[in-house]
């Protein structure tokens, strides 16, 4: 009886540059998934020598440098699922890049922090009466993010005009302040069930310029999830457009005003796991990939 060929599987990452990677979970990945038996590499996705049509899956993991490049990193996302099955799917990676995202949940009834967005050409109209958070809508790791007060509105502005020259859509939302009591809470899902999840502390510190480097998971810990935010996490994930097949996800949560909790963002594309954070996730993660390349 002829044995069954091994799974080709790769893992899309970033190119570190010559640098240590910062994706911890990567080399566990690609071993656990190798002992398991699946030919398994990790390559980086703008490697125009890969050919991904020789993978029998090609799994988003950690293309943390995309959102400065998203019109190619969406580009490569249509080549890639022309060619092999792409997980998460191409409608679900153009959908996830851009956070106005945000709205079509708001639309669909999800709890959101309150959001608007400027794009490039549109008059900018900021607070004046709360703090306020002005960010891109296709940034990652709090880049070009900043939080503003009174009296920091000239600041504000010139941020908002920077991104513009530079193309991107800003996005504002009030400050939520229970973030800087209660942290954000980041629910992980994978294979379609939920993993574990993560807490941490308060990302922009008032002061800090909006193109500075942050700490993006300050204090980040383990977090028993409560079901008002499994529940609110469900309620995203299941208006997600086409529900489609979602190999994995994070659901980050804050508490509003009200003291429940609201999506802070949904991320679809390449969330950092934090395995090692997590003993028996890892198990899972492998058991989910080895079955969506053998489907």
């Amino acid at each position: 009886m002829a044995r069954t060929p091994a799974p080709r599987i790769a893992l899309v990452t970033y190119d570190p540059g010559g640098e240590e990677s910062k994706d911890r979970d990567l080399p566990v990945l690609v071993g656990a998934l190798r002992e398991a038996g699946a030919e398994t590499v990790a390559v980086h996705w703008d490697d125009a020598g890969v050919d991904w049509g020789g993978f029998d899956l090609v799994v988003i993991r950690s293309t943390w440098d995309y959102s400065w490049r998203v019109e190619e990193f969406v580009a490569w996302a249509e080549r890639c699922g022309k060619e092999t099955r792409l997980l998460n799917p191409l409608g679900v990676v153009r959908w996830n890049v851009d956070k106005r995202y945000l709205g079509d949940l708001a639309d669909a009834g999800v709890a959101v922090v309150p959001t608007r967005y400027f794009a490039p050409g549109d008059p900018v109209e900021l607070p004046e009466e709360y703090e306020y958070v002005v960010k891109p809508t296709s940034g990652a790791g709090a880049r070009f993010a900043a939080r503003y007060g009174a009296g920091e509105r000239e600041t504000a502005v010139r941020q908002v005009a920077r991104m513009h020259a530079e193309g991107f859509t800003a996005m504002v939302q009030p400050y939520v302040r229970n973030v800087d009591v209660t942290g954000e809470r980041a629910l992980q899902f994978f294979g379609g069930r939920f993993l574990h999840a993560n807490r941490k502390g308060a990302v922009l510190a008032p002061g800090i310029a909006y193109d500075e480097d942050k700490v993006s998971h300050p204090g980040v810990a383990p977090w028993q999830a409560t079901e008002a935010e499994l529940a609110l996490a469900e309620r995203a994930l299941g208006a997600v457009p086409g529900s489609p097949e979602l190999l994995y996800a994070r659901v980050d949560v804050v508490d509003g005003d009200d003291g429940e909790p609201v999506i802070m963002e949904l991320e679809l594309v390449e969330p950092n796991l934090f395995l090692d954070l997590h003993e028996g996730s890892s198990a899972v993660v492998v058991e989910a990939i080895l079955k969506a390349a053998t489907r």
